[in-house]
Parts: structure tokens; sequence; C-alpha cells
């Protein structure tokens, strides 16, 4: 029996990684593509979003194709969750041509693959590639790493620099076990920042890792599939911050809260509430769905910064409870403060 080969599509909070797996389903190519999204935070955001993509057969349960695990990094639940559901999805391998695992924005890549090694998986699946999605206008305006000149001027000052932040850690991680650098929101920067952000992404990469400009998650599959690379045995030409350490420690003051209430809203109102909380709080993504006042089409919000992003994507079904729901992933982020803020 074949090996599933399996893409890990790793990257940063909001970077666009589900809009990259949206439009693959729905421009497969015949391939029986199965889905392992790994969400942070309890709402199914991410989950629900591919669900609605339409892409199985009529006489198939969507749910059958998507695995979603809830309760946070695929490193620290690898043996909670991802290994009985790898055992599910092998036992399926027949039935499958390729497997996609969008793991969290928190979630270090190189945990995740250096479990392909267990023989309980390695005789049935194989990591074809790393996909690393970077947001190229957070890149461009410091949000992970900060001002780029800057930060190269203090690295060749002082090679021995070790008070990176756990987040500037995680996207050199993401970086340093990528096959491909996808690099999206392109549109929003100048061609003198998209040049300056494109060569120092090549300076923190292994030789040949290319960066692809790629606009909505648009991008044909040949590139995205069939790297052949078995990265689960060719872990030691990817370094992490982590491979000295037996097991990783996260930024513990990094949380996600789950905002859940019935009253539907005003949505331009709303939305300045949401900017307001963002400029008070150290937020780093809001996502979920929203119940608009006099609208019968439920509402997909995203924001990543002060930037939100929203557009209505079905019908409210007459059997479901009509409600607003959000996560909201940060630091030290506090429910009853958010919550007060966000209905008052």
């Amino acid at each position: 029996m074949h090996k599933i080969p399996v893409t890990v599509i790793t990257g940063f909070l909001g970077a666009g990684k589900t809009t990259l797996v949206r439009h693959l389903l729905q421009n497969n190519q015949g391939r029986r593509i199965a889905i392992l999204v790994n969400e942070f935070g309890e709402v199914g955001i991410d989950g629900e979003l591919l669900r609605g993509c339409q892409i199985c057969d009529e006489d198939e349960n969507p749910q059958d194709n998507i695995v979603e695990l809830t309760n946070g990094c695929l490193c620290c639940t690898v043996q909670e969750e991802f290994f009985p559901t790898m055992q599910q999805l092998l036992e399926r391998r027949e039935q499958i041509d390729c497997m996609l695992i969008e793991t969290s924005g928190l979630a270090l890549p190189k945990p995740l693959v250096q479990a392909f090694r267990w023989p309980e998986i390695r005789n049935g699946a194989t990591v074809d590639g790393v996909v690393t999605v970077v947001d190229c206008q957070a890149l461009a305006a410091g949000t992970l790493v900060g001002d780029l000149a800057a930060l190269e001027a203090q690295r060749q000052a002082d090679p021995n620099l070790e008070h990176e932040t756990p987040i500037e850690e995680l996207f050199e991680d993401q970086l340093a076990c990528a096959d491909l650098v996808l690099l999206t929101k392109t549109d929003l920067v100048d061609d003198a920042t998209l040049t300056q952000i494109q060569n120092f992404l090549k300076q923190e990469l292994r030789p040949g890792v290319k960066v692809v400009p790629c606009h909505h998650g648009e991008i044909s599959p040949e590139i995205l599939l069939g790297f052949n690379a078995a990265v689960e045995d060719n872990l030691d030409s990817r370094p992490s911050h982590h491979d000295q350490e037996e097991d990783h420690d996260h930024d513990e003051e990094i949380n996600s809260v789950q905002v859940i209430f019935d009253q539907a809203v005003d949505p331009k109102a709303f939305l300045t509430k949401l900017k307001e909380l963002v400029a008070t709080e150290e937020i780093y993504r809001i996502k979920g769905f929203v119940d608009v006042a006099n609208k019968p089409m439920r509402m997909v919000l995203q924001g990543v910064g002060d930037r939100f992003d929203s557009y209505y994507d079905r019908l409210w079904n007459a059997s479901e409870l009509r409600q607003t729901k959000l996560v909201v992933i940060g630091r030290s982020l506090d429910l009853d403060l958010i919550s007060a803020k966000l209905r008052n």
C-alpha cells in the first residue's frame, strides 16, 4: 500500500493558511484530499469554513474528510489527538491521494514532522513538504520581527543575540522548516518594500527554498504538492530553537478566549468596538461568525492587528441558533473584560 503524502501548511496568525487550503480544495484537479485542521481556540472557525467549500461528493459526509483538533498546538497534542486521528486516516489510505495539515499559527512545525518517524505512522504516511505562509504586509509593518533593516544591523553586530521574543523564534522555526514560502498580501506593499522582504526571507531560508508571491491563496496545486521531500528523514538540516530541549515551552502568556453572545449587532458599530479593543489589548488575531441585525446571512469576520475583513458566507439555517461567536488570540487576555467591551 502506498504512503500518503502529507503537506504541512504552517505560518503565523492571519497569514492566509485557511484561504490557501480553501482554494486548493476548490481546485483539487480530481485529487482526494484529507484535511486535518489544527484550531487554536474552542470554536472551530477554520474547520467550519473548510466544510463550507462544497467539495465533497453528495454521498460523502464532509465530516469524514476534514479532521479538526481543537485543544491547542499539534506539537502539544501529538499523542492525545494527533496519533489516533492519523491512525483513523491511515485505515482509509486507499481512499486518500494526499493529506493537508493546517497547523495553528502558534504551533511549531518540527515536532509535528518528528511524529512521522513513529513506526505506526511512517509506514503509512510521509511528509511530502512543509509550506510556510508569510503575511507580507505584517512583516513590512514589523508586526513579527520589527524593523527589518534595524533587525539585520542588530544581528550583524551581535551574532550571539539571545533575547528574541518567543514569537520571533516561532517565525524563524517556521522558515527553517520550510520547503516553500508563500508570500501573501504582496499587493498591499510597494515594490521596494516587497523586494526588501523577499531578500530578507531568502537570507533566512535554506539554499534552494523559493519565495513565491501568492494572491488570495490562488496558486496551482502542482506548486504546493509533490515535493517528495520525506521531511521526517531530513530534519537535521532544519534547525529549531528547541532542538536541545526535551519539550518546548510556549509563551505561557499567549492565550485564546471564546466570546459568544446572542444579541444581533450593527456591523459598523461592532467593527469600531473591535478596533478600540485591539488598540487597548495585545490581540494578535480575531476570527469568527457574527449575527448581523436584520440580515438573513451569517457574516464571517477575520482580523489581524487592526485590519479586519468580512464577508457573508451563507444563510442562517432555520435549525441553528443565531449567535456571534469569536475566538480572540493574544497575550494575557481577560475574557470578562473583552466580553464587556464588545457588549457595551
